[in-house]
């Protein structure tokens, strides 16, 4: 039996001599890497903290302490020392296997859920105020990635630690990347740190130096802040160290002595304590080391070679190419016209721009709210920004939305990748309420084209319009449909109608209008008639064509790529209410509940009855109980 085999809990990774430790590191990487392999994941952070997790949980006792990670998708490690490593890490991101990300529901190991980066330092220091409050005494520590503060959020964190609390621990995972290469200041502040030759040899010889010093024993034993002062003397103290924070590093995080030494003094330290900890994201792995990009998070490849399968000759390109590709046609046309990413060039589709026009692409790191308040402050001057984040990183930027660029009807574009669900990802990642939290703000424009031609025209239509626009459409493989040479706008607010039917007309918004006709090819069979239009627009939405539909048909059923509480099916409803316009609506979209990951998009809706067959059997249901005598369903 392996040592990763043995591992039922963190109390048996304590028990393991450190002769053994590189052996279980290895076997860690090596589940990790064939695990991956098959399912895909974030192979290349989690190859990074093996040995700082292994250290971690031979340092503290969780669950009694808290251990939060920030974004949590390097948290597979830790998943496999805390019990998890069976049938479940076998499945993981997939349906019945572990999340790729931590959760308390999961697991009384994770102390906090989280998808989304920078926010473990304020989840830490609230876990440590109360403990406080409390009077117990376990301890807290919050894993940050060197990205982590490119974020506001972990700055205005670290603004309040000292004045919170007198014992929590952060460590400072630096592998100086985020999904990208990390950008700005902060970065090029961590470097100075690493490679100042001075602090390093400090660092290294500071012990034996206070064993020539009267007394130095004491304070190799108990912590200094003579050491502090020492480094003080040679160099600028750490910017940690300006908020009372005391700075010790940097360490090697993948030498298991090192880092449990440390471990153990920021354990008894009496004040908050930041461990500087060098990593090498995708240690171990060769292929993950020479593209960490790539292996940030990776779909299913092969170990040898570390290709993925290749995609069949005639596969439509991914809506996030087509993007970035009709944003370069413009950009060329009008050189105003600028890209904005946070920290998701390739993810976005952006990497295009960065390549053909550099000085018209801007990354601004993990920072959601400063690419919204950049582009407003860019749109103000003459420039047309369009900020491409995904609809689940875009809920960090609402108020930047509706104060900063919605209130002054400042022309921003937002390109919403992964609207919809992200399945192996799970709820953290679902783009499933973005219809709701815009289509409330005034003088918001907003789109979801049907296929990549429409997308391209949809980009050429929101850079026209005077105001905010936005654009959702999936992750993955576009329709497959012809492109024009050069995108063309369309009219604002205008439906296309696509079939014409007697009975009931179906309102498709988005890519859900490839699943309308497969379903209004299914009612047929039952004697149905179903009309079909392409709604394209959720703000403003075709009044015209939705009276004439409400007039001409016993029931309109709405279908989208989204939660249906307040979504674009409610706006539907509503919209008839106020042209006074009486007609059933069925909406169909996703519940009023939080869905989790699963191996794909169609196990999903197959699992919350959204596939076609459900759709189609919920209408006749429907229509049933309408008692509609000008409908035959009795087929």
């Amino acid at each position: 039996m392996s040592l990763l085999e043995q591992i039922q809990s963190p109390e048996d990774v304590k028990k393991l001599d450190y002769a053994e430790l590189p052996a279980l590191a290895q076997e860690i990487r090596e589940r990790i890497i064939a695990t991956t392999s098959k399912n895909g994941g974030h192979i290349g952070p989690n190859l990074g903290v093996v040995e700082l997790t292994i250290g971690l949980h031979r340092v503290f006792n969780t669950p009694k302490d808290k251990f939060v990670f920030d974004v949590s998708h390097q948290g597979y490690v830790h998943k496999l020392l805390t019990g998890r490593n069976g049938e479940s890490f076998d499945k993981i991101r997939l349906n019945d296997g572990v999340s790729g990300f931590l959760s308390r529901h999961e697991s009384e190991h994770d102390a906090f859920g989280a998808g989304h980066a920078g926010t473990a330092l304020s989840a830490a220091l609230g876990m440590a105020k109360a403990r406080d409050l409390n009077g117990t005494d376990e301890h807290v520590v919050a894993l940050c990635g060197d990205a982590a503060f490119t974020c506001g959020i972990t700055m205005e964190a670290l603004n309040n630690v000292a004045s919170t609390t007198k014992r929590m621990i952060i460590i400072l995972n630096d592998n100086k990347w985020s999904i990208a290469k990390n950008v700005g200041a902060l970065p090029r502040y961590f470097n100075e740190l690493i490679t100042n030759p001075v602090y390093n040899r400090l660092n290294d010889d500071i012990e034996q130096l206070l064993h020539k010093v009267p007394g130095g024993e004491s304070l190799i034993n108990f912590g200094s802040k003579w050491k502090k002062e020492t480094k003080d003397f040679f160099v600028s103290s750490s910017l940690f160290e300006k908020f009372d924070v005391r700075y010790i590093g940097p360490i090697d995080g993948h030498d298991l002595k090192q880092v449990e030494h440390y471990l153990e003094f920021a354990k008894q330290a009496e004040q908050p304590v930041l461990l500087h900890v060098l990593t090498t994201k995708g240690k171990g792995y060769d292929v993950a080391l020479e593209s960490p990009e790539r292996f940030h998070g990776a779909s299913p490849f092969d170990v040898k070679t570390g290709r993925g399968t290749p995609s069949p000759a005639g596969t439509p390109p991914k809506y996030q190419d087509v993007m970035g590709q009709t944003l370069v046609k413009l950009a060329k046309e009008d050189t105003k016209v600028v890209g904005i990413t946070a920290a998701m060039p390739s993810g976005t589709g952006l990497n295009i721009l960065e390549k053909e026009l550099p000085e018209q692409f801007f990354d601004v790191g993990i920072a959601e709210e400063h690419a919204a308040l950049f582009a407003a402050g860019m749109a103000t001057n003459g420039q047309h920004p369009v900020c491409a984040i995904y609809s689940t990183f875009l809920q960090r930027a609402y108020d930047q939305i509706i104060h900063d660029i919605a209130l002054q009807n400042l022309p921003v574009l937002f390109c919403m990748d992964r609207a919809g669900l992200s399945p192996n990802d799970g709820a953290t990642h679902h783009g499933v309420f973005d219809i709701a939290y815009l289509r409330c703000v005034p003088g918001a424009l907003m789109m979801a084209p049907a296929n990549e031609d429409e997308l391209a025209d949809m980009m050429a239509t929101g850079l026209r319009w005077q105001g905010p626009a936005f654009i959702r459409y999936p992750r993955g493989n576009a329709a497959g449909v012809p492109m024009k040479h050069f995108p063309e706008p369309i009219e604002v607010g205008k439906s296309k109608r696509i079939q014409s039917g007697n009975d009931i007309d179906i309102w498709a918004l988005g890519t859900m209008l490839a699943d309308a006709e497969k379903v209004a090819a299914r009612l047929s069979e039952h004697g149905i008639t179903a009309g079909v239009v392409n709604a394209r627009f959720a703000k403003p939405l075709d009044h015209d064509a939705l009276r004439e539909s409400a007039k001409a048909h016993s029931l309109i059923v709405t279908m989208e790529d989204h939660v249906v509480t307040g979504g674009f099916g409610t706006g539907l409803a509503e919209a008839l209410l106020d042209l006074d316009v009486s007609c059933p609506v069925l909406r169909i979209g996703w519940p009023d509940e939080f869905v989790e990951h699963g191996s794909s998009v169609s196990s999903l809706r197959e699992a919350y009855g959204l596939n076609n067959e459900a759709i189609t059997e919920r209408i006749i249901h429907r229509l049933r109980k309408m008692s509609s005598a000008d409908v035959d369903i009795s087929k």
